[in-house]
């Protein structure tokens, strides 16, 4: 079985920063793409950022772009996701999930195998 487990969430006054983490854990496996999604109270789970290994080809939610900053290490199955400028509307639970599919580009939801539990983050105005 395979364990996604992220942190480096918390409280951040709008301006500030937060980098969160995600590594994997248990089962051994090959990710191709790994990302960042995130879900607000009464809205649906949008994709914030994703990487494919291959080419190190990276996605951003236009919302993000120029503020967030995907990357990680494909050997080990992690991802972080540096968090720059942030607003009152970037708060949100976000998750990390990792992708097992060769073909994978890491833009939709149903291309990832794996998820894990997520992590607030609140930014205060």
């Amino acid at each position: 079985q395979v364990q996604l487990v992220e942190s480096g969430g918390g409280l951040v006054q709008a301006g500030g920063s937060l980098r969160l983490s995600c590594a994997a854990s248990g089962r051994t496996f090959n990710s191709y793409a790994m990302g960042w999604f995130r879900q607000a109270p009464g809205k649906e789970r949008e994709l914030v950022a994703a990487i494919r290994w291959s080419g190190r080809s990276t996605y951003y939610a236009d919302s993000v772009k120029g503020r967030f900053t995907i990357s990680g290490d494909s050997a080990k199955n992690t991802v972080y996701l540096q968090t720059n400028s942030l607003k009152p509307d970037d708060t949100a639970v976000y998750y990390c999930a990792a992708s097992s599919r060769l073909w994978s580009q890491g833009r939709y939801a149903y291309e990832y195998d794996y998820w894990g539990q997520g992590t607030q983050v609140t930014v205060s105005s």
